[in-house]
């Protein structure tokens, strides 16, 4: 029989497991962003990168929950801005914050309750679930990202587009990686997304 001496440790032993597993999971998936941001594809016309790091992002938000998730891209956000190079093809700092690339990743941020709300609905199977989250995750990252990517290039006169043209090189040209990207995370979604009790 345990001492009165023992039981608290052991009482708080599953409490502070849990912690240190979430925590990891929230390390694990700031890593991943990162590295997932150095397979980086220019895109034309504009030359904003193709990555993996939405992959990465909507996993985040499927595996680790809406305040996790947000945690991870917080994290990753953050180490970015203070100079590590974690965003695409090894860049940091604040002068990618603030230019054209800059909302997507905000939206890295804002798409993470989203993303786990839609997966972990009542209503559904959960392959739809999956498909409509990764597909609205996108979306939250392009609707923030595009007109982002119009505001910066037009405060410069010298780079100013239209908005058609924002549209098409800042979403249009992204369309087939994002169909590939959503079919990826649907697919690893099924495996360790958490199951609906019944």
């Amino acid at each position: 029989m345990p001492s009165a001496a023992t039981q608290p440790v052991a009482s708080h032993a599953p409490a502070r497991l849990a912690l240190e597993l979430r925590l990891a999971g929230v390390l694990l998936f700031t890593l991943f962003t990162s590295l997932s941001a150095q397979v980086a594809v220019p895109m034309p016309p504009f030359g904003v990168p193709q990555t993996l790091q939405t992959l990465a992002v909507i996993l985040a938000a499927l595996c680790l929950g809406p305040r996790l998730g947000a945690a991870s891209m917080v994290l990753y956000f953050g180490m970015g801005a203070i100079g590590a190079g974690v965003f695409a093809d090894g860049n940091a700092g604040l002068r990618v914050i603030l230019g054209q690339t800059g909302g997507y990743l905000i939206g890295f941020v804002a798409c993470q309750p989203v993303v786990a709300s839609l997966a972990r609905r009542a209503r559904g199977p959960l392959v739809l679930n999956l498909a409509l989250a990764s597909l609205a995750g996108h979306a939250v990252i392009f609707a923030i990202g595009v007109p982002w990517l119009y505001a910066v290039r037009n405060a410069d006169p010298a780079t100013a587009v239209t908005v058609r043209e924002a549209l098409f090189g800042g979403f249009v040209v992204f369309i087939p990686g994002t169909i590939i990207k959503t079919a990826l995370a649907m697919l690893v979604g099924l495996s360790l997304v958490p199951r609906r009790p019944r």
